[in-house]
């Protein structure tokens, strides 16, 4: 017959853990994913200030 745990527990478990990772991949993609939006964010109002400009100086 097998060995019953103690009390409260269903199974032993082990009592160390494991290395974490010191940089996650996700962490790495989301600063990459972060930093491409501000690019575009700030390209667009680039863009858009452009057409403002161009706008109010065409010649008419």
């Amino acid at each position: 017959m097998p060995e019953r745990p103690p009390d409260g527990r269903v199974f032993g478990m082990q009592t160390h853990r494991t290395a974490r990772p010191r940089r996650s991949p996700v962490r790495l993609t989301g600063r990459a994913v972060t930093l491409g939006l501000a690019l575009g964010v700030l390209a667009g109002a680039g863009w858009v200030a452009g057409m403002i400009y161009t706008l109010i100086t065409w010649p008419l």
